[in-house]
């Protein structure tokens, strides 16, 4: 579920779709602009996801989503996020730690096969 970047419109606030060609996945906010990605690690083995945006209000952003199994039922979620401008930081680390509930709440829910999901904020 969080290894995949076409399903972030899903559980992330302010995605209202996400299309992957390639290597670029673009994402289209709530308020329909739309904002191009490089995917940067898809590792289904290492359970991470990173991504980077330049442009726009972003010198550089490198976003990094790691998936830890704690035990055989459960898993922590850890998204990272550094940026330049640093003030950028907060908005994105802000949207991730409601992408994060978000989360918790579908899996605890039942929405999805996987086993029940625990947040982290690392912003």
């Amino acid at each position: 579920m969080v290894g995949d970047p076409a399903t972030i419109h899903t559980w992330f606030p302010g995605i209202a779709d996400s299309v992957v060609e390639g290597k670029v996945r673009t994402i289209t906010l709530n308020s329909g602009i739309p904002l191009p990605e490089d995917i940067v690690t898809l590792d289904p083995i290492l359970r991470r996801f990173q991504y980077a945006i330049s442009g726009g209000l972003f010198r550089q952003h490198l976003g990094t989503v790691d998936v830890l199994a704690l035990d055989e039922e459960s898993c922590l979620v850890v998204y990272g996020t550094d940026a330049e401008p640093d003030v950028m930081a907060l908005v994105i680390g802000g949207a991730a730690g409601g992408a994060l509930d978000e989360l918790q709440r579908q899996f605890e829910a039942g929405e999805h096969d996987h086993p029940a999901t625990t947040s982290s904020k690392d912003d």
